[in-house]
């Protein structure tokens, strides 16, 4: 892709809605950087979202700000992961700093209570959306590998409590195993 002040500009404007517009966390922003950036604006392929997603999930830090980043530096080098970080930041930062000016008064309003509840009933489904495209993407690779992982992470983070940087740090090991025997398989 070309880099240039243009494909800059609307790196930055893209993240900043998105992140000015999303309540709830970096789950509920991810599908809509996945439906901006893979089928609206077409600068990121699908396979390519859902990687740069679960290393932004494994990485530390909100997952918002790293899915940016990592965007932000695919389309366009450091600037645009520099770029697309400060488009993400400068919103949820803004409406902090305000809500926090005014803290006292938020706290006891019983209509900014109830839209919060309500807000949190529309992020849950948002959330419950994500998790099913994301794991019909994986089922969808026919691969046996990570069909296998989806299914063993569930079940050792939801039923037996494993803690969940475990999963990921085994994960994350298998998928490199993985990479590294089929490459050498290649070559």
């Amino acid at each position: 892709m070309e880099r240039n002040a243009r494909t800059y500009l609307k790196l930055f404007l893209t993240t900043l809605g998105i992140s000015a517009f999303t309540f709830g966390g970096g789950y509920v922003i991810i599908p809509l950087m996945r439906r901006t950036f893979v089928s609206r604006l077409r600068w990121i392929e699908e396979s390519e979202m859902l990687d740069l997603t679960a290393i932004a999930q494994s990485s530390p830090g909100p997952i918002a700000v790293n899915a940016a980043i990592l965007i932000g530096y695919r389309i366009g080098g450091i600037p645009g992961a520099i770029i697309s970080c400060l488009g993400a930041v400068i919103p949820p930062l803004v409406i902090i700093s305000v809500i926090s000016a005014f803290y006292k008064a938020f706290r006891s309003n019983r209509y900014v209570s109830a839209a919060m509840t309500a807000m949190s009933a529309g992020v849950a489904a948002v959330v419950v959306d994500a998790v099913i495209s994301m794991t019909r993407d994986i089922i969808r690779t026919r691969r046996i590998l990570p069909i296998a992982m989806l299914v063993a992470a569930f079940i050792l983070v939801a039923l037996l409590g494993v803690n969940i940087i475990a999963v990921i740090i085994i994960s994350g090991a298998i998928g490199y195993l993985s990479a590294t025997v089929s490459e050498r398989r290649r070559g």
